[in-house]
């Protein structure tokens, strides 16, 4: 689970330049439930400068937000030419059908990743997209979103040992388990059950039932690694990606204001 930050960052992270709220509300959330790594950007020249960092990314251009059409031409076109960013995938979402843009970016700048037109149905756009990076490979041999969250406030496990309740400080999760690390070693057994388990994530509060698979050492403390049974509620699980996409997101914000 934890210990390898480069296991976060296998297959390709997905970038909305500009999206709609519809897009960002219904399409990007629909994405991230279904374990792809989106953000949301609002500043190209920023991200033209992130990208150098990622340049196996995914970048969607939603082309009727944010820059006139001569500046998504001008935009899409230096990250095309530049020998640091033109191995990105670049889509197109479009708001209506115009064969002569969509001609445009499909014929001359030959984009990689679609011209996408957004219907009255966003799943349709969804489904769409989900086709496009599937195509692409962008989750590369990574399953799971997991976010890292050591060292985070507000981000811990309960779990009732010997009829108490003992705290600990989530490392990380993902829909499938999480990895903990408690002041005093609580001395979990491998295999062992817990039925009722709460893990606070920031401001929501989710119950769990989990097995532990095993400890290890991480810089000299003793960490635990716990998987979910199949018996999670389908709520909880949104409710993580939602919570792991946010957390992302929030570092991706910084990683763009140079922080």
């Amino acid at each position: 689970m934890a210990g390898n930050d480069n296991l976060v960052h296998l297959g390709k992270k997905v970038f909305f330049l500009h999206p709609s709220t519809l897009i960002q509300n219904q399409v990007i959330a629909g994405l991230a439930q279904e374990e792809f790594e989106v953000y949301i950007v609002k500043d190209g020249n920023k991200l033209r400068a992130i990208l150098t960092k990622y340049p196996d990314s995914v970048v969607f251009a939603c082309i009727n937000e944010g820059m006139r059409e001569n500046e998504w031409e001008e935009w899409i076109r230096g990250i095309t030419v530049n020998q640091e960013t033109s191995g990105v995938s670049i889509g197109i979402i479009a708001s209506g059908l115009n064969e002569n843009i969509k001609r445009k970016y499909v014929q001359q700048f030959k984009i990689t990743c679609g011209y996408t037109v957004l219907k009255s149905d966003p799943g349709d756009v969804t489904k769409q997209l989900v086709s496009i990076l599937n195509t692409i490979e962008a989750k590369g041999r990574r399953k799971y979103m997991r976010a890292l969250t050591g060292g985070e406030v507000n981000t811990t496990v309960n779990l009732p040992v010997h009829g108490t309740y003992i705290n600990g400080k989530i490392k990380d999760i993902s829909v499938v388990g999480f990895s903990c690390h408690f002041e005093e070693d609580p001395g979990l057994v491998k295999n062992s059950f817990f039925a009722d388990i709460q893990l606070r994530l920031q401001t929501q509060l989710l119950k769990v039932e989990g097995i532990v698979f095993g400890s290890r050492m991480d810089e000299g403390e003793k960490t635990y690694v716990v998987l979910f049974t199949q018996r999670i509620n389908p709520d909880v699980r949104t409710k993580i990606r939602k919570y792991i996409q946010l957390n992302l997101q929030n570092k991706m914000d910084r990683e763009l204001n140079g922080k």
